[in-house]
């Protein structure tokens, strides 16, 4: 009998387990949802602004890794193992990636990004990769201090031109870089060569009789 009552025990032990650890993982992911979906407010006013700018900065961040370690008090989100993190035409690719966020009255928002690890931006036509990047998303009334700032060998191309330096800080809204000690490989077009309208027509040569 003792033993009997000794499994039944041990089976309701784990089941009480297997409940807290399915709660806490459901905690998790509300967590997720919770800070990268838009608020309604976000999306209200998404609709009332004009212009791309303005859709842009309404537009979600979207988080995908491997796993993640929320905090609450701290209000942190921990990402680590192929990190993905999209908003409108940007997108980052890093090993690890910790996210500050604050809360508003009408959700959370993030205010800083550390990125850690073969970190690559993508936007448009340019790419910037480096070994580290800080991502500040900037204030409410101050969008233009939007910036990312890349350290550890920062190399940004665009075509077959690029810059290399020691600090790299690009300003978001401005679509524009300040580069510490760079060094810059411009690639010309050759001399001589032009493009042509495929619409023009070469004049027609004159048939000798």
């Amino acid at each position: 009998m003792e033993e009997k009552t000794s499994k039944r025990r041990a089976v309701s032990r784990y089941a009480l387990i297997s409940e807290i650890s399915v709660f806490s993982a459901l905690i998790v992911i509300s967590f997720f949802f919770f800070i990268l979906s838009p608020s309604h407010a976000a999306e209200n006013d998404a609709k009332n602004a004009a212009g791309k700018d303005a859709k842009k900065e309404q537009a979600p961040t979207i988080i995908t890794s491997e796993s993640l370690t929320a905090d609450n008090k701290a209000k942190t989100a921990l990402f680590t193992g192929s990190v993905v993190a999209k908003k409108a035409d940007t997108t980052i690719y890093t090993d690890r990636m910790l996210v500050y966020y604050s809360e508003g009255g009408s959700g959370s928002n993030i205010d800083k990004m550390e990125a850690d690890g073969n970190v690559k931006l993508v936007r448009g036509d340019r790419v910037v990769t480096s070994g580290k990047m800080v991502y500040y998303a900037g204030t409410d009334k101050d969008k233009t201090d939007e910036r990312a700032i890349f350290t550890e060998n920062p190399r940004a191309a665009e075509g077959k031109n690029v810059v290399i330096g020691t600090k790299m800080t690009y300003y978001m809204k401005d679509d524009r870089s300040l580069v510490e000690n760079s060094k810059v490989f411009v690639v010309e077009k050759e001399q001589g060569t032009q493009e042509r309208n495929p619409q023009e027509k070469k004049p027609q040569e004159k048939k000798k009789k």
